[in-house]
C-alpha cells in the first residue's frame, strides 16, 4: 500500500444502503475501502469481481436472471483492486515455461520482428494513432539537429505531472536517467517480470499487469516499439535525444505515446516503478507514458488490472466470481474453469485473480496461509502435473490441474499444500519438478492447486487476446467494433441518454444496436467500455459512469428502433468500471443490444465491441419507424405496425419419423421463416415478424410446410386480420388449404400473438 493509501485508508468508512426496490443503490466495499462515497451508513458488503482501487463514483450489479431491477454497486476511491467489472487486485498468467525466473531477451528475430510471420498480435497493431498529434520520429529528428534533449510539452516536469490535487510530501526532483545511474538501459539482461517493484503510488494493479506483458514477447515488443532503436548505445552518444514512445490501446485504438525521458526522483531513487537493476529503466518509462495517459502520477493510485491488461493486448477481460461460482465446491465447473484458463494461457492471453479486501483493516492484509488480501499476484504457469516417479508415472493417468503464482513484492508466498518445502512434492518426480522450476526459496513464486486457488482467492480476470486472423490454426472470431454516445436531448425521440430499465420511460431513447446470431447456437462475447477520462488539475479525478447493457431478442426482421420490452436474452452488471463484458450462447434469431448508464441524463462516449463465430451484420438502429420519402406520397406510406409471434404448433400432420416443420409469416410481399424444427407434431417455432403495414385491410398469412429433401409439403395456413382494435392477443387457429373459395381444415393448430396499433412506434 502506498503511503497515500495509508493516509486514505485512516480516513475512509464503509457506507451503504439497502437493496430494495428498483434502483436503489447499493454501496459495496472493494478489495480495501479508503474512500466512501457519499452514501447514508450501512452494513459493509462485498464487492463486485475485478477491482483493484477504484474511483469514488458507483459500481452497479445488475443481475443477469432478466430480473428489471438492476443492482448498483458502488466501489469508492481509494479500493486496491486489481480486476474489472468487470474486486481486488489481480493475479496475472504468464505464458508456459520452466521457470518465470529466466529472462526473456530482447531478439533479434522473432514474432514482431521484421520478416516474421504475421500472428494475430501483429494484425492489432497494423495502425498506429500518434497521441497529443505528437509524431515520435519528427521530434527526435528536430532534438538530434538542435543538439538538445526532449522536453514534453505536453507532460511537463511539474507537480501537475504528479497529482490531480495538492498532496503533501518531499521535494520531488526530476531527473534523466543519466543523472541518476552510470550507464543506463532500457534493459539490463533482457525483459523479465521480476524486474518490475511498485513505487510510492499504489498501482500493484498495474505493475502486476506489466509484469506479465513481461514474459509475452509478442506484447511487449508492440507494447515497446522498436526497443533498438531506442535503446541507449554507449558508442554513439549523440545519437540519443532523451525521447521514447510506447503503444497502448486506447478506446478502440492503438495509440503512440511519446515522453521525455525525465522521471520524478527523492534523494536520487526513483519514487514510483523501477527495476531490480539501479541501470534498467523500461518499466519505469512504460509507467511515465502510461501515466501521461491517464492524465498524472496519482491518477494511477487506485485502478483496475483488467483495464492495464487491455490497455497492453487490445483484448477483452472477462471477470469471474469464484464465490458466487462456488468453483471451489463445484468440480465440474471447477474443472471447466481450469480448462479455459490453460486455453486463455496457452494462446497468449492474460489472467488476473485476487482476494477481496472487505474493511480498510483486510486492506494487504496477510492470511495465515501466507496470501495477502487486495493484492496482485501474478501466476506465471498453469499445468497439468503428472503424479509419480519413473515409468509409473508416465502409464498412470493421475494429473493435477496446478498453476503457479508470483507475488509481485517478491516475499510472502504461500505456505500451505504445495509451497516450496511442502512434502507434497516428494509425489512428484524429479525431472517434473525440474521442468516445472520448482525452488525453495522466498522469492514470492509458489505452486497451488486450482482447487486451493478457487478456495483461498474470490475472483479471477482473463483478458483473452481474441483472434481474428482467417490464417490461424485456432479458433477465429468475428468483431464488430461500434462507437456510440450518450447524449441528452430535449426531444425524446433524439434524446439518448435514457438509463437503465428501471427508468421504464426513457429506457428506450438509449442507443440500440442490432446483431444476428445465424448458427443454431453460438457463443457471443460483447464488451462495452466506455471513454477513458484523465485526471488532471483543472478537471480533478476523472469519474467512470456506471454503465451496463441489456440484450433482447427481436422480430427476425426487425430495421427500426425498439419502444417497448420484448424477451430479454441476457443482461450485464452495471458497474463504474471504464468496461463492461459479458459471455453468452444464444440460439439463432435477431438482437438487438442497448447499452446505457445506469442513472438517465449522463453523458459520454463508448465502444461497443461483439465477437461471434460468424459475421453477425451488428448496427446501430438509428431511425424509429419507415423513413418518408418522395416515393411515399406515389406508393403509399405505412398506416399501422403489426407484430405477429408464431408460438408453436400441434397436431401436424405426421409421419413415421415426424413433422420436419417451419413456419412462414407473411405480410404485403414480405415475409419471415423460422429455423426447421426436426422431428415432431407440436413444434415450438418462437419466431416474430414486425411489419409496417401500407394496406391494413389485407390479411397476415401464417403457413406452416414440412421439410422434405426434394419439394416441402404445405401442412396449413391462418389468415390474420390484425386489427389493432382486436382485444385478444393470443389466438389459437385451426389450420386451413389454400382455397380461395372454401377452405378447408387440415390437421394441427397453430399459436399466434399479435399486436397492431396505428402508431408506428407501438413496437
Amino acid at each position: 500500500m502506498s503511503p497515500l493509501g495509508q493516509q486514505q485508508a485512516a480516513a475512509g468508512e464503509a457506507t451503504s444502503v439497502e437493496p430494495c426496490a428498483p434502483g436503489k443503490l447499493v454501496h459495496h466495499l472493494g478489495a480495501g475501502l479508503f474512500r466512501p462515497a457519499p452514501l447514508r451508513p450501512g452494513p459493509a458488503q462485498p464487492s463486485p469481481a475485478g477491482l483493484g482501487k477504484t474511483n469514488n463514483s458507483g459500481s452497479v450489479a445488475f443481475p443477469a436472471d432478466g430480473s428489471l431491477s438492476p443492482r448498483l454497486i458502488l466501489m469508492p476511491w481509494g479500493t486496491e483492486v486489481m480486476s474489472a467489472r468487470h474486486c481486488s487486485p489481480g493475479l496475472l498468467l504468464l505464458p508456459p515455461g520452466p521457470s518465470s525466473r529466466a529472462r526473456d531477451w530482447p531478439p533479434v528475430s522473432g514474432a514482431g520482428a521484421p520478416g516474421a510471420r504475421p500472428g494475430p498480435a501483429a494484425t492489432m497493431f497494423s495502425c498506429v494513432k500518434a497521441y497529443e498529434e505528437q509524431n515520435y520520429a519528427a521530434l527526435k529528428r528536430s532534438c538530434l539537429r538542435r543538439k538538445v534533449l526532449f522536453e514534453d510539452p505536453h507532460f511537463p516536469a511539474t507537480d501537475d505531472s504528479l497529482y490531480y490535487k495538492a498532496t503533501p510530501g518531499p521535494a520531488v526532483r526530476w531527473k534523466r536517467p543519466k543523472d541518476i545511474c552510470e550507464d543506463p538501459r532500457l534493459f539490463v539482461d533482457g525483459i523479465s517480470s521480476h524486474d518490475l517493484h511498485q513505487g510510492q503510488v499504489g498501482n500493484c494493479w498495474f505493475v502486476a499487469a506489466c509484469s506479465s506483458l513481461a514474459s509475452r514477447e509478442s506484447l511487449w515488443q508492440k507494447v515497446i516499439p522498436d526497443w533498438k532503436e531506442q535503446e541507449w548505445d554507449p558508442e554513439k552518444p549523440d545519437a540519443y535525444a532523451g525521447i521514447f514512445h510506447f503503444h497502448f490501446w486506447r478506446f478502440g485504438e492503438w495509440v503512440d505515446v511519446v515522453i521525455d525521458d525525465r522521471l520524478p526522483t527523492v534523494n536520487n531513487q526513483l519514487i514510483y516503478c523501477h527495476s531490480n537493476s539501479r541501470r534498467e529503466f523500461w518499466c519505469a518509462l512504460v509507467e511515465k507514458a502510461y501515466a501521461k495517459l491517464a492524465g498524472c502520477y496519482q491518477a494511477l493510485d487506485g485502478g483496475n488490472t483488467a483495464d492495464a491488461l487491455v490497455d497492453f493486448t487490445g483484448g477483452v477481460s472477462e471477470p469471474i466470481d469464484l464465490m458466487e461460482g462456488d468453483f471451489a465446491n463445484d468440480e465440474a465447473k471447477r474443472n471447466q474453469l481450469f480448462e479455459r484458463m490453460l486455453k486463455v494461457h496457452t494462446r497468449g492471453g492474460l489472467i488476473s485473480a485476487s482476494i477481496k479486501a472487505v474493511t480498510a483493516a483486510d486492506m494487504e492484509a496477510r492470511l495465515a496461509c501466507g496470501l495477502v488480501k487486495g493484492h496482485a499476484y501474478a501466476v506465471t504457469d498453469v499445468r497439468k502435473v503428472r503424479l509419480g516417479h519413473g515409468l509409473l508415472a508416465f502409464f498412470k493417468s493421475e494429473k493435477l490441474d496446478m498453476i503457479r503464482l508470483r507475488n509481485p513484492w517478491g516475499e510472502r508466498e504461500w505456505n500451505g499444500p504445495w509451497s516450496d518445502t511442502s512434502e507434497e512434492w516428494q509425489k512428484v518426480s524429479k525431472s517434473e519438478r525440474e521442468k516445472m522450476g520448482v525452488t525453495v526459496q522466498d522469492d514470492g513464486e509458489f505452486w497451488m492447486t486450482f482447487e486451493d486457488v478457487c478456495r483461498y482467492f474470490t475472483d479471477i480476470i482473463k483478458c483473452r487476446v481474441l483472434n481474428t486472423s482467417y490464417l490461424s490454426i485456432h479458433k477465429t472470431w468475428e468483431e464488430a467494433r461500434l462507437r456510440g454516445a450518450w447524449t441528452r436531448h430535449e426531444d425524446p425521440r433524439q434524446n439518448r441518454s435514457g438509463g437503465c430499465i428501471n427508468h421504464k420511460d426513457t429506457f428506450f431513447q438509449n442507443p440500440q444496436y442490432l446483431f444476428d446470431v445465424k448458427k443454431p447456437e453460438d457463443e457471443v462475447l460483447i464488451c462495452i467500455q466506455q471513454r477513458p477520462k484523465r485526471s488532471t488539475r483543472r478537471e480533478g479525478k476523472g469519474e467512470n459512469l456506471a454503465i451496463g447493457f441489456d440484450i433482447y431478442k427481436v422480430e427476425e426482421n426487425r430495421q427500426y428502433r425498439m419502444h417497448s420490452l420484448q424477451h430479454k436474452a441476457a443482461s450485464s452488471i452495471y458497474i463504474n468500471s471504464r468496461s463492461v463484458f459479458l459471455r453468452t450462447e444464444q440460439p439463432e434469431g435477431r438482437y438487438v443490444i442497448i447499452p446505457t448508464t445506469f442513472e438517465p441524463g449522463h453523458t459520454g462516449e463508448f465502444l461497443l465491441r461483439v465477437f461471434t463465430d460468424v459475421p453477425a451484420n451488428c448496427r446501430e438502429l438509428r431511425l424509429d419507424e419507415p423513413p418518408h420519402t418522395c416515393w411515399s406520397s406515389l406508393c403509399g406510406y405505412p398506416q399501422q405496425v403489426t407484430q405477429v409471434h408464431v408460438l408453436g404448433a400441434a397436431g401436424l400432420k405426421d409421419s413415421p419419423a415426424g413433422a420436419n416443420s417451419y413456419v412462414i409469416i407473411k405480410c404485403e410481399g414480405e415475409a419471415v421463416r423460422s429455423a426447421v424444427q426436426r422431428g415432431t407434431s407440436a413444434p415450438e417455432y418462437n419466431v416474430k415478424g414486425v411489419f409496417y403495414r401500407k394496406k391494413p385491410g389485407q390479411p397476415v398469412t401464417v403457413q406452416i410446410w414440412n421439410h422434405r429433401v426434394l419439394k416441402d409439403e404445405f401442412l396449413g395456413q391462418v389468415q390474420l386480420k390484425a386489427d389493432p382494435n382486436d382485444l385478444q392477443a393470443l389466438h389459437t387457429l385451426h389450420l386451413r388449404d389454400r382455397s380461395s373459395r372454401q377452405p378447408s381444415d387440415l390437421p394441427g393448430t397453430v399459436a399466434v400473438r399479435v399486436l397492431s396499433s396505428a402508431s408506428l412506434t407501438a413496437v
